[in-house]
Formats: C-alpha cells, structure tokens, sequence
C-alpha cells in the first residue's frame, strides 16, 4: 500500500499476502473525517473514494485476510471506496476471506480469471469499462454482480458457482461468455440486459 501511494507498479507472482489489503486507506483516512452529525446535518455525501493510479498485478497469489475496495464503517457512517485507474489483475489468486468490490470503477482490464473466491464476494454497483475477465474463476460462496456494469463485454467461461449466482439489474455490452458456466444454487438474472436483451433471451439465442 505504500508502494501505491508511491507510484509504483504492483506486480507480485507466487506469493502469500498476510492480513488485511485495503485499497480504500480507510484506517488512514477515518481520523481527519468529520463527525456523522456534521455531514449527516449538511447534508453531504458520506462516501470517500480512493483512486488507485497505478497498475495491480497478482498472479498466483493467496490473500490470507480480506481483501478491500469497499468498506462501511458502521460508527462513523462512511463507507469507503476505492477505484482503479489502470490495469487490475489477480489471476490465479485465492481470496481466503472476503473480497469486497462493490461501488468499485475498473477504467482498465479487469483480469480475475482462474481467481478461488472461498468467501463473501462482491462486485455489485461495480463498474467495469474494459474487457473484463472472470474465465475459470470459481465462487465457494454467494456471488454478486448485482447492479453491475461491463461496457466491453465480459468472459464468465467455465466459471464456477457453487452457491447462487446474482445479477439483478446486471447490464452488458459486447460479448458476454457464459460457454461452460456452471451454477449449483440459482441464478438471479431479474431486470439483466445483455446487449439489450434480457438475460433468458440471450441465453436462448447463444444456444442456437
């Protein structure tokens, strides 16, 4: 995180990453807010977003603790959320805990592909402006893209979805790759437009 805040390319390959990774600075950041009764009385925004400008890259890597780019303090009423300005990649990763997304704008490539999701995931609200790649990624638990916005398509090729699979009011543009998808529990595709159409429609016609 400091290397971040330096400037500096991330890039890390075959490691182990102890602890919590919060992309939104929020224990930094919390002392200098003011109160929940001031913005709350101003009626101000509560949100604090974190724009990370260099480019992320792990690659069979294992993140041992959470990893953060959406936090809501409960105490002080923020949530905190980061965005990504470059190219992010965490391919081959396994996320032991929590991987928290959710609000968060991917401007470049999106690469998860291969990523393990053991726990709570969430890329809902997410926007993604590039191509983004979820190929052979697998999810041990709920998953949720609900809200969630992919403008260059999207590839969930042989991803894996041992729980449910939500994404309600999902919308996509380009080729969206579902070829090998696999979801134990359900799928929640209520109000989802792919291309403009509804998610059933799309599933119908990539068939024929």
């Amino acid at each position: 995180m400091k290397d971040i805040r330096e400037g500096k390319t991330i890039s890390y390959e075959n490691m182990t990453i102890d602890g919590d990774l919060d992309f939104t600075y929020m224990e930094e950041k919390l002392p200098d807010l003011p109160r929940k009764s001031k913005w709350w009385n101003n009626g101000s925004s509560n949100t604090v977003e974190e724009s990370i400008d260099v480019a992320i890259s792990f690659k069979n890597c294992t993140f041992t603790g959470d990893v953060l780019a959406y936090i809501h303090e409960d105490k002080s009423g923020y949530t905190f959320v980061a965005d990504f300005d470059k190219d992010v990649v965490f391919v081959d990763c396994k996320f032991n805990e929590n991987a928290m997304f959710k609000y968060s704008d991917f401007d470049g490539i999106a690469d998860f592909s291969g990523a393990d999701f053991q726990r709570k995931s969430t890329f809902k609200y997410a926007e993604f402006d590039d191509q983004a790649d979820f190929s052979n990624t697998r999810f041990d638990d709920d998953a949720t893209f609900k809200y969630a916005q992919f403008d260059e398509g999207a590839s969930f090729k042989n991803a894996v979805f041992e729980e449910s699979w939500n994404i309600k009011y999902l919308k996509a543009r380009g080729e969206f790759d579902i070829a090998g998808l696999e979801v134990r529990d359900d799928i929640d595709a209520k109000y989802t437009k792919i291309n403009g159409k509804s998610f059933t429609s799309y599933l119908m016609n990539s068939r024929n």
